[in-house]
């Protein structure tokens, strides 16, 4: 028997441990070392100014008819006395020439320097170390407003909506005052007030101790109402003693 028509052997029915390919070489550019240089370089050049902020269109402001037409200067009223123009000069007419100076501009110059007073800086300010310069008068960082006189007085508009508040105000009072006079409305004192918050206040309690002495038990009709009305006149008594406590001065119509 011919053994040259077998591939296999009987080695290769044995289990081998399955090794991972090598992975190839991942790609590198030759260019990211520059790219990388130039994206560092230009980086801090406009490092504050951040992303540019354009004011959005309104819709109203469409494009109109006949907005883009040039318009003509308004006409002005013709006067014959008004002064003309100084006439062109003659072609026999010569500008005089050969006009010197003895004045010495070097030293002119010179002495403006030397004697004239050294101009102050601009005061700035610098928010970041790579940041833009910024004028330090209008940043608010200089207390020039405390020294001012009219610092922490009251404006004179305000002053004037408070006394206009006040005349209002009293105004009102005595519309109330007059209507309550009109009406024949009468004021209770304070001892009559004392008296008629201590008459509620003494029924609240009748009512109360009439209401914890109901049975515990609400099995008939005439029980739950009975419960029910002594609740309803405890409820109204509660607020009719809120109301007095709350307002100290009150009126009531004389009959």
């Amino acid at each position: 028997m011919d053994t040259t028509c077998f591939s296999e052997s009987i080695y290769n029915l044995i289990p081998t441990e399955w090794k991972e390919p090598p992975q190839p070489p991942r790609y590198s550019s030759i260019f990211k070392t520059s790219v990388k240089e130039d994206m560092q370089k230009h980086k801090t050049a406009m490092k504050t100014m951040g992303p540019p902020k354009v004011e959005v269109p309104s819709p109203k402001d469409f494009l109109k008819k006949h907005s883009k037409e040039k318009t003509l200067p308004p006409q002005k009223k013709f006067d014959r006395n008004e002064p003309k123009k100084p006439p062109v000069p003659l072609r026999t007419e010569h500008p005089v020439m050969g006009i010197q100076s003895e004045k010495n501009f070097i030293n002119t110059n010179a002495a403006d320097v030397i004697m004239g007073v050294a101009k102050k800086p601009k005061p700035i300010y610098v928010d970041k170390r790579t940041g833009d310069k910024h004028d330090l008068e209008t940043s608010g960082l200089v207390p020039k407003y405390i020294n001012k006189k009219d610092y922490g007085v009251t404006p004179e508009y305000i002053c004037k909506r408070n006394e206009e508040v006040r005349k209002a105000q009293e105004e009102y009072d005595n519309y109330i005052q007059e209507n309550l006079r009109k009406a024949a409305m009468k004021r209770l004192s304070d001892e009559e007030r004392e008296a008629v918050l201590q008459g509620l206040k003494k029924n609240w309690e009748g009512v109360q101790k009439e209401f914890q002495s109901l049975s515990v038990f609400t099995d008939s009709i005439p029980k739950k109402t009975r419960k029910q009305k002594l609740e309803e006149e405890m409820k109204q008594l509660e607020h009719d003693i809120g109301v007095i406590e709350k307002h100290k001065i009150i009126y009531i119509a004389n009959k």
